[in-house]
Protein backbone atom coordinates (compact mmCIF):
# COMPACT_ATOMS: atom_id res chain seq x y z
CA UNK A 1 0.00 0.00 0.00
CA UNK A 2 1.50 3.53 -1.06
CA UNK A 3 0.84 6.54 0.95
CA UNK A 4 0.03 9.42 -0.36
CA UNK A 5 -0.03 13.04 0.36
CA UNK A 6 -1.72 15.61 -1.82
CA UNK A 7 0.31 18.80 -2.94
CA UNK A 8 -2.63 20.76 -4.03
CA UNK A 9 -6.22 20.61 -3.37
CA UNK A 10 -6.95 20.63 -6.99
CA UNK A 11 -9.81 19.96 -9.35
CA UNK A 12 -7.69 17.51 -11.25
CA UNK A 13 -7.08 15.73 -8.36
CA UNK A 14 -11.13 15.77 -7.53
CA UNK A 15 -12.19 14.33 -11.07
CA UNK A 16 -9.61 12.41 -11.89
CA UNK A 17 -6.43 11.24 -9.76
CA UNK A 18 -7.78 10.55 -6.33
CA UNK A 19 -10.06 7.83 -7.47
CA UNK A 20 -7.17 6.65 -9.61
CA UNK A 21 -5.00 6.30 -6.72
CA UNK A 22 -7.22 4.12 -4.54
CA UNK A 23 -8.43 1.99 -7.82
CA UNK A 24 -4.97 1.26 -8.05
CA UNK A 25 -4.16 0.36 -4.55
CA UNK A 26 -2.85 3.19 -2.98
CA UNK A 27 -4.13 5.54 0.66
CA UNK A 28 -4.44 9.16 0.37
CA UNK A 29 -2.84 9.66 3.76
CA UNK A 30 -3.66 14.34 3.17
CA UNK A 31 -4.26 16.77 1.28
CA UNK A 32 -1.75 20.02 1.51
CA UNK A 33 -3.58 23.49 0.70
CA UNK A 34 -2.56 27.23 2.01
CA UNK A 35 -6.07 27.68 2.58
CA UNK A 36 -6.58 25.71 5.71
CA UNK A 37 -10.65 26.38 5.09
CA UNK A 38 -10.76 25.02 1.54
CA UNK A 39 -8.10 22.01 2.67
CA UNK A 40 -10.34 20.86 5.35
CA UNK A 41 -13.57 20.61 3.28
CA UNK A 42 -11.73 19.22 0.24
CA UNK A 43 -10.55 15.97 2.81
CA UNK A 44 -13.83 15.98 4.28
CA UNK A 45 -15.27 15.13 0.73
CA UNK A 46 -13.00 13.17 -0.25
CA UNK A 47 -12.16 11.06 2.74
CA UNK A 48 -8.87 12.34 3.48
CA UNK A 49 -8.06 11.81 7.36
CA UNK A 50 -5.76 14.49 7.26
CA UNK A 51 -5.63 18.29 6.04
CA UNK A 52 -2.43 20.53 6.48
CA UNK A 53 -1.41 23.44 5.67
CA UNK A 54 2.45 23.31 4.86
CA UNK A 55 4.80 21.25 2.85
CA UNK A 56 6.89 20.84 6.37
CA UNK A 57 3.79 19.25 7.63
CA UNK A 58 2.87 17.01 5.16
CA UNK A 59 6.40 15.51 5.16
CA UNK A 60 6.37 15.02 9.06
CA UNK A 61 2.95 14.87 10.08
CA UNK A 62 1.96 11.81 8.63
CA UNK A 63 3.89 8.77 7.11
CA UNK A 64 3.72 9.02 3.18
CA UNK A 65 5.49 7.60 0.87
CA UNK A 66 4.56 9.78 -2.37
CA UNK A 67 3.05 12.98 -3.37
CA UNK A 68 0.90 13.80 -6.15
CA UNK A 69 1.70 17.94 -6.64
CA UNK A 70 -1.14 19.22 -8.84
CA UNK A 71 -0.41 23.04 -7.80
CA UNK A 72 -0.04 26.11 -10.03
CA UNK A 73 3.28 25.51 -12.02
CA UNK A 74 5.30 28.31 -10.54
CA UNK A 75 5.12 26.36 -7.35
CA UNK A 76 6.31 23.20 -8.83
CA UNK A 77 9.77 23.35 -8.65
CA UNK A 78 10.67 24.28 -4.48
CA UNK A 79 7.75 21.53 -4.02
CA UNK A 80 9.55 18.99 -6.06
CA UNK A 81 12.72 19.87 -4.61
CA UNK A 82 11.52 19.46 -0.87
CA UNK A 83 9.87 16.15 -1.88
CA UNK A 84 13.11 14.95 -2.76
CA UNK A 85 15.01 16.28 -0.19
CA UNK A 86 12.11 14.43 1.98
CA UNK A 87 12.95 11.39 0.35
CA UNK A 88 9.01 10.94 -1.21
CA UNK A 89 8.83 9.94 -4.56
CA UNK A 90 7.08 12.82 -6.60
CA UNK A 91 3.96 12.60 -9.72
CA UNK A 92 3.71 16.23 -11.11
CA UNK A 93 1.51 17.88 -12.93
CA UNK A 94 2.71 19.36 -16.38
CA UNK A 95 4.67 21.59 -17.09
CA UNK A 96 6.68 20.98 -14.95
CA UNK A 97 7.72 24.50 -14.11
CA UNK A 98 8.19 27.93 -15.91
CA UNK A 99 11.49 27.48 -17.14
CA UNK A 100 13.76 24.87 -18.44
CA UNK A 101 16.59 25.18 -15.67
CA UNK A 102 13.72 24.78 -12.75
CA UNK A 103 12.81 21.44 -14.69
CA UNK A 104 16.38 20.26 -14.96
CA UNK A 105 17.06 20.69 -11.73
CA UNK A 106 13.83 19.30 -10.34
CA UNK A 107 15.24 15.92 -12.75
CA UNK A 108 18.57 16.09 -10.78
CA UNK A 109 17.35 16.65 -7.34
CA UNK A 110 14.80 13.53 -7.77
CA UNK A 111 17.81 11.27 -9.58
CA UNK A 112 20.42 11.94 -6.58
CA UNK A 113 17.56 11.30 -4.41
CA UNK A 114 16.71 8.31 -5.73
CA UNK A 115 13.33 8.49 -5.69
CA UNK A 116 10.81 7.90 -8.22
CA UNK A 117 9.69 11.34 -10.89
CA UNK A 118 6.75 11.15 -13.09
CA UNK A 119 5.24 13.95 -15.26
CA UNK A 120 1.53 13.46 -15.43
CA UNK A 121 0.84 13.21 -18.70
CA UNK A 122 -1.95 11.00 -19.19
CA UNK A 123 -2.54 10.71 -22.54
CA UNK A 124 0.65 8.32 -22.97
CA UNK A 125 -2.02 5.69 -21.33
CA UNK A 126 -4.84 6.11 -23.43
CA UNK A 127 -5.31 2.90 -25.18
CA UNK A 128 -5.85 4.56 -28.87
CA UNK A 129 -2.30 5.81 -28.39
CA UNK A 130 -0.72 2.35 -27.39
CA UNK A 131 -2.36 0.71 -30.28
CA UNK A 132 -1.00 4.21 -32.59
CA UNK A 133 2.52 3.59 -31.36
CA UNK A 134 2.31 0.06 -31.75
CA UNK A 135 0.69 -0.24 -35.53
CA UNK A 136 3.98 2.42 -36.24
CA UNK A 137 6.69 0.19 -34.85
CA UNK A 138 5.58 -2.91 -37.00
CA UNK A 139 5.40 -0.80 -39.85
CA UNK A 140 1.82 -0.63 -40.96
CA UNK A 141 2.48 2.63 -42.38
CA UNK A 142 5.91 2.66 -43.44
CA UNK A 143 8.15 5.59 -42.55
CA UNK A 144 6.43 8.36 -41.06
CA UNK A 145 6.30 11.30 -42.61
CA UNK A 146 3.87 13.76 -40.94
CA UNK A 147 1.49 13.58 -38.18
CA UNK A 148 -1.61 16.24 -37.16
CA UNK A 149 -3.04 17.09 -33.84
CA UNK A 150 -6.17 18.45 -33.12
CA UNK A 151 -6.68 19.35 -29.68
CA UNK A 152 -8.36 22.63 -29.48
CA UNK A 153 -11.55 22.68 -26.96
CA UNK A 154 -13.48 24.49 -24.98
CA UNK A 155 -12.29 25.51 -21.06
CA UNK A 156 -14.90 25.37 -19.07
CA UNK A 157 -15.81 28.03 -16.46
CA UNK A 158 -14.47 26.00 -13.48
CA UNK A 159 -11.44 25.59 -14.84
CA UNK A 160 -10.34 28.90 -15.97
CA UNK A 161 -8.84 30.88 -13.57
CA UNK A 162 -4.93 31.15 -13.36
CA UNK A 163 -4.80 29.61 -16.91
CA UNK A 164 -6.84 32.51 -18.14
CA UNK A 165 -5.08 35.21 -16.59
CA UNK A 166 -1.70 34.68 -14.79
CA UNK A 167 1.58 34.42 -17.04
CA UNK A 168 3.68 34.25 -14.18
CA UNK A 169 1.99 30.78 -13.44
CA UNK A 170 2.28 29.46 -16.75
CA UNK A 171 -1.27 30.05 -17.63
CA UNK A 172 -2.46 30.00 -21.31
CA UNK A 173 -3.04 27.68 -23.83
CA UNK A 174 0.37 26.21 -25.04
CA UNK A 175 1.65 25.26 -21.63
CA UNK A 176 -1.48 23.89 -21.11
CA UNK A 177 -2.35 22.03 -23.91
CA UNK A 178 0.77 21.53 -26.71
CA UNK A 179 3.33 20.29 -23.90
CA UNK A 180 0.54 17.34 -23.94
CA UNK A 181 0.82 17.79 -27.84
CA UNK A 182 4.23 17.15 -27.69
CA UNK A 183 4.44 14.76 -25.31
CA UNK A 184 1.94 12.35 -27.54
CA UNK A 185 3.84 12.87 -30.46
CA UNK A 186 7.18 11.90 -28.80
CA UNK A 187 5.03 8.60 -27.39
CA UNK A 188 3.54 7.85 -30.44
CA UNK A 189 6.13 8.29 -33.18
CA UNK A 190 8.99 7.17 -30.58
CA UNK A 191 10.91 10.56 -32.28
CA UNK A 192 11.94 13.95 -30.51
CA UNK A 193 10.90 17.47 -31.78
CA UNK A 194 13.85 19.36 -32.76
CA UNK A 195 12.35 23.36 -34.58
CA UNK A 196 9.00 24.78 -33.90
CA UNK A 197 7.34 27.84 -35.88
CA UNK A 198 3.52 29.01 -34.36
CA UNK A 199 0.76 31.61 -34.58
CA UNK A 200 -0.62 32.16 -31.41
CA UNK A 201 -4.05 33.99 -31.00
CA UNK A 202 -5.85 36.13 -27.99
CA UNK A 203 -9.34 36.11 -29.27
CA UNK A 204 -10.38 37.47 -25.82
CA UNK A 205 -10.81 35.14 -23.53
CA UNK A 206 -7.14 34.61 -22.04
CA UNK A 207 -6.54 37.83 -20.11
CA UNK A 208 -3.15 39.40 -19.86
CA UNK A 209 -1.76 38.78 -23.68
CA UNK A 210 -2.08 34.58 -22.84
CA UNK A 211 -2.83 33.10 -26.31
CA UNK A 212 -5.70 30.84 -26.13
CA UNK A 213 -5.51 29.45 -29.29
CA UNK A 214 -2.51 28.44 -30.90
CA UNK A 215 -1.24 26.47 -34.70
CA UNK A 216 1.99 25.54 -35.23
CA UNK A 217 4.64 23.37 -36.96
CA UNK A 218 7.02 21.05 -35.10
CA UNK A 219 9.85 19.77 -37.01
CA UNK A 220 11.38 16.42 -35.71
CA UNK A 221 15.17 14.46 -35.72
CA UNK A 222 13.64 11.95 -38.47
CA UNK A 223 12.59 14.63 -40.47
CA UNK A 224 9.03 14.20 -39.80
CA UNK A 225 6.62 17.48 -39.47
CA UNK A 226 3.57 17.48 -36.97
CA UNK A 227 0.93 19.87 -37.15
CA UNK A 228 -0.58 21.00 -33.84
CA UNK A 229 -4.24 23.12 -33.32
CA UNK A 230 -4.98 24.01 -29.62
CA UNK A 231 -7.25 26.29 -27.72
CA UNK A 232 -9.52 27.28 -25.00
CA UNK A 233 -12.43 28.42 -27.43
CA UNK A 234 -13.73 26.16 -29.61
CA UNK A 235 -16.40 24.81 -28.10
CA UNK A 236 -17.80 21.89 -30.80
CA UNK A 237 -14.82 20.65 -32.12
CA UNK A 238 -13.58 16.93 -31.87
CA UNK A 239 -9.97 16.14 -31.29
CA UNK A 240 -7.76 14.01 -33.26
CA UNK A 241 -4.22 12.81 -34.16
CA UNK A 242 -2.96 11.72 -37.65
CA UNK A 243 -0.08 9.74 -38.65
CA UNK A 244 0.41 9.30 -42.08
CA UNK A 245 3.07 7.58 -43.63
CA UNK A 246 5.05 5.91 -46.80
CA UNK A 247 2.91 2.85 -46.93
CA UNK A 248 -0.02 4.04 -45.13
CA UNK A 249 -2.05 6.30 -42.48
CA UNK A 250 -3.61 6.05 -39.07
CA UNK A 251 -6.70 8.22 -38.16
CA UNK A 252 -7.67 9.04 -34.56
CA UNK A 253 -11.15 10.53 -33.63
CA UNK A 254 -11.80 12.10 -29.98
CA UNK A 255 -8.82 10.52 -28.66
CA UNK A 256 -6.94 13.53 -27.28
CA UNK A 257 -9.24 13.81 -23.81
CA UNK A 258 -9.02 12.33 -20.90
CA UNK A 259 -11.58 10.00 -21.09
CA UNK A 260 -11.30 6.60 -22.34
CA UNK A 261 -12.64 6.98 -26.06
CA UNK A 262 -12.25 6.99 -29.60
CA UNK A 263 -11.69 5.45 -32.54
CA UNK A 264 -8.25 4.80 -34.47
CA UNK A 265 -8.63 3.51 -38.53
CA UNK A 266 -5.23 2.15 -40.31
CA UNK A 267 -5.73 3.27 -44.31
CA UNK A 268 -2.79 1.25 -46.51
CA UNK A 269 -3.14 -1.09 -49.31
CA UNK A 270 -4.81 -3.18 -47.81
CA UNK A 271 -7.91 -1.21 -47.49
CA UNK A 272 -9.46 0.65 -44.49
CA UNK A 273 -9.73 -1.33 -41.03
CA UNK A 274 -10.07 0.12 -37.21
CA UNK A 275 -7.71 -1.12 -34.94
CA UNK A 276 -9.04 -2.90 -31.52
CA UNK A 277 -8.24 -0.24 -28.94
CA UNK A 278 -8.86 -1.96 -24.84
CA UNK A 279 -10.35 1.33 -23.15
CA UNK A 280 -9.01 1.99 -19.82
CA UNK A 281 -9.01 4.73 -17.38
CA UNK A 282 -6.20 6.68 -18.44
CA UNK A 283 -5.01 8.06 -15.33
CA UNK A 284 -5.60 4.41 -13.51
CA UNK A 285 -3.19 3.03 -15.89
CA UNK A 286 -1.12 5.57 -15.31
CA UNK A 287 -1.16 5.78 -11.59
CA UNK A 288 -0.22 1.85 -11.81
CA UNK A 289 2.83 1.66 -13.63
CA UNK A 290 3.84 4.95 -11.18
CA UNK A 291 3.03 2.09 -8.33
CA UNK A 292 4.70 -0.64 -10.06
CA UNK A 293 7.79 1.90 -10.83
CA UNK A 294 8.23 2.82 -7.03
CA UNK A 295 8.37 -1.19 -6.28
CA UNK A 296 11.32 -1.54 -8.66
CA UNK A 297 8.93 -2.98 -11.68
CA UNK A 298 9.50 -0.99 -15.03
CA UNK A 299 9.29 2.60 -15.01
CA UNK A 300 6.50 5.62 -15.19
CA UNK A 301 4.29 6.41 -18.02
CA UNK A 302 6.10 9.40 -18.47
CA UNK A 303 9.41 10.42 -16.43
CA UNK A 304 10.99 13.80 -15.69
CA UNK A 305 13.07 14.03 -18.41
CA UNK A 306 9.77 13.27 -20.85
CA UNK A 307 8.65 16.37 -18.87
CA UNK A 308 11.62 18.46 -19.41
CA UNK A 309 11.18 17.76 -23.48
CA UNK A 310 7.56 18.81 -23.64
CA UNK A 311 8.25 22.04 -21.55
CA UNK A 312 11.64 22.72 -24.01
CA UNK A 313 9.04 22.30 -26.75
CA UNK A 314 6.37 24.32 -25.13
CA UNK A 315 8.51 27.26 -24.07
CA UNK A 316 9.70 27.27 -27.87
CA UNK A 317 6.13 27.58 -29.29
CA UNK A 318 5.62 30.17 -26.68
CA UNK A 319 8.77 32.32 -28.39
CA UNK A 320 8.04 31.14 -32.26
CA UNK A 321 4.52 32.76 -31.45
CA UNK A 322 5.96 35.86 -30.31
CA UNK A 323 8.49 36.88 -32.66
CA UNK A 324 7.03 34.95 -35.78
CA UNK A 325 10.60 33.04 -36.19
CA UNK A 326 11.09 29.53 -35.88
CA UNK A 327 12.83 28.32 -32.41
CA UNK A 328 14.92 25.40 -31.87
CA UNK A 329 13.19 22.97 -29.13
CA UNK A 330 16.29 21.92 -26.91
CA UNK A 331 15.57 19.78 -23.45
CA UNK A 332 19.55 20.57 -22.49
CA UNK A 333 19.38 16.82 -21.20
Amino acid sequence: MIRWGLIGASTIAHEWVIDAIRVSGGEIVSVMSTNAERGRKYADEHAIPHSVTTLDASFSEQPIDAVYISTTNELHKDQVLAAAKAGKHVLCEKPLATSLEDARAMVEACRAANIVFATNHHLRNAASHTAMRDAIAAGKIGKPLAAKVFHAVYLPPHLQGWRLDRPEAGGGVILDITVHDTDTLRYVLGDDPVEAVAFGQKSGLAKEGLEDGVMGVMRFKSGLIALFHDGFTTKYSETGFEVHGTEGSLVGHNVMTQKPVGTVILRNADGESELKLDHKNLYETGLAKFHAAIAGDGRPAASGEDGVWSLAAGIAVTEAARTGTAQKINPGL
